[in-house]
């Protein structure tokens, strides 16, 4: 079983940051070892069940039942509304519990199954090409280092991390965070993947070539994205402008600031560290104790979040074992926090999903204050 993350596609120069040592000790040969055998002695895949079957399904239709009955025309505007923001909570589902899964190769062993299950996040105005790179390898491997975690360079307007730029009006960041965050998706949708491929240098990447193929298929995605979304229901609707742009704008409000929670509570809060890159440009820790160190979890015994974002509120065994269909994460967690408590090794966790927000709200305000340490 591998607990490393994935390799990155693009042609490029890389200036890696080192991580000090290649073994993780006992801590990373035991946990491997139990989880290994968990598997085994249940006789089960790694890969996506029953379950995660189930759970796709249902996902898929939470985003596409509301949108064809938005087109049906058979309710009023009000009632479209609701099912508009029913579209902006399925829409973010998809990508926790489908395309994340299958973009990390978790999903199924057959890569051209984890290939059309990852284009979910391309049908949502994403680009899942993009995501390996930015996601998959340059967070995974250097989580929680500021100047190279692109997680933690969201926006000027947002802090979130103790080395990041100070400007004066981080300040009242925790008041501001989640409307800012409720424009993750427009932002993602209409700039973020453009800004990411226009850049010459990218996280650990310099002058990074990206291949044509994918370019076109990220391109090819976005048009879609616009055509279902934009297209589609102005030419189809029956109803003016202003209200069209009241539900779009709604859909991907619920949607940002669902997306943008969930990812940040694993590793903007209380508990987890925060690095600069580091002058030697070696880490101290190995990559695996770098990962148990810089990730949380929250919320473990809410079965409804643990459904709903696909694992994600299971971070640590996510960043440990990103390979692994997040269905079997709940079980596996018992497991890695029992071998992390054995070996001294942090395990953060946040018992409520409103205790994870409290945590991220007193981070940004910790992040934000001009007369702490981290100005």
């Amino acid at each position: 079983m591998s607990s490393q993350t994935d390799v990155a596609a693009p042609s490029r120069e890389m200036l890696y940051v080192k991580f000090q040592q290649n073994d993780s000790g006992d801590f990373g040969r035991n946990v491997k070892k139990r989880v290994t055998a968990y598997f085994a002695e249940h006789g089960l895949s790694e890969k996506a069940n029953g379950a995660m079957v189930f759970k796709t399904v249902a996902v898929l239709s939470l985003l596409w039942v509301p949108y064809f009955l938005i087109l049906s025309n058979l309710f009023s505007p009000l009632v479209m509304l609701g099912l508009a923001i029913v579209v902006g909570i399925g829409m973010p589902g998809c990508g926790f519990c489908i395309g994340h899964d299958a973009i990390h190769g978790a999903y199924s062993s057959r890569p051209w199954v984890n290939a059309i299950l990852g284009k979910t996040f391309d049908l949502m105005g994403g680009s899942s090409y993009m995501w390996r790179i930015t996601h998959n390898v340059i967070h995974h491997t250097y989580t929680n280092i500021q100047g190279i975690d692109e997680d933690l360079e969201v926006s000027p307007l947002l802090r979130l991390s103790p080395t990041s730029t100070y400007y004066w009006f981080h300040r009242f960041q925790p008041y501001y965070a989640l409307i800012a965050y409720s424009f993750t998706t427009l932002f993602w949708v209409f700039s973020k993947d453009y800004g990411q491929l226009m850049r010459k240098d990218l996280g650990p990447y310099q002058n990074i070539k990206h291949p044509r193929g994918e370019v076109a298929k990220m391109f090819a995605g976005k048009i879609f994205c616009y055509l279902y979304t934009i297209v589609v229901p102005l030419m189809v609707l029956d109803i003016p402008l202003w209200q069209f742009a009241i539900g779009y704008f709604a859909m991907h409000v619920t949607a940002g600031l669902i997306l943008s929670l969930v990812f940040q509570l694993a590793h903007v809060c209380e508990g987890p560290d925060h690095l600069p890159v580091p002058d030697t440009g070696i880490v101290d820790d190995a990559w695996l104790i770098h990962q148990m160190k810089t990730t949380a979890n929250f919320g473990k015994q809410n079965k409804l979040l643990c459904w709903y974002v696909g694992g994600l509120n299971f971070q640590v065994e996510h960043h440990l074992f990103p390979r692994v269909c997040s269905i079997h994460y709940p079980a596996i967690s018992s497991i890695v926090e029992q071998v992390a408590r054995e070996h001294g090794v942090p395990y953060h966790v946040h018992e409520t999903f409103i205790g994870a927000i409290k945590s991220h709200l007193k981070m940004l305000k910790y992040l934000g204050d001009p007369a702490g340490v981290n100005a």
